[in-house]
């Protein structure tokens, strides 16, 4: 059984063709931390990334959030981290407390029943800032209004 792609390149220099080679990148001229970047199927481990996926495992467990709000609020004291890292923190950290007032509240207001109703807009407000915090942190953007309490 003869290879096709031998057979193939063997007919291309018959004809006076020149077979085709496969072309790579120059990975020299690529700096280290570029080519870590480039992976289009990794998953950046970054601080704020850690806190969005304890927010959002919180809707299982319960205590991540509150362990994701602590790890925001010790690494928010680093003055050693990028511009865009600290505006995750404060986006982070107002979403976790503003959602826990909200709780608060509607816990209170349960008791005419409107309450019941609040807690799962608590819910999606919670684990869409999360999402959307979780998607900048992975393509390293800072929040365009961390104060807000929007998206």
């Amino acid at each position: 059984m003869t290879d096709d792609r031998n057979s193939l390149e063997g007919d291309r220099a018959q004809m006076g063709e020149r077979p085709q080679r496969a072309s790579y990148p120059d990975r020299s001229a690529t700096p280290r931390r570029e080519m870590q970047r480039s992976n289009a199927e990794g998953f950046d481990s970054n601080k704020p990334t850690i806190i969005a996926i304890l927010y959002l495992a919180s809707f299982l467990t319960g205590i991540t959030g509150l362990i994701g709000v602590v790890l925001a609020h010790v690494w928010q004291g680093d003055r050693n981290e990028e511009a865009w890292v600290a505006s995750h923190y404060t986006y982070l950290i107002r979403t976790f407390w503003f959602s826990f007032l909200a709780g608060i509240v509607a816990m209170v207001l349960s008791v005419i029943f409107i309450g019941i109703l609040l807690f799962p807009l608590i819910a999606i407000w919670f684990g869409a800032r999360s999402v959307f915090s979780l998607m900048r942190a992975q393509r390293r953007e800072p929040m365009p209004n961390p104060q807000t309490l929007g998206f």
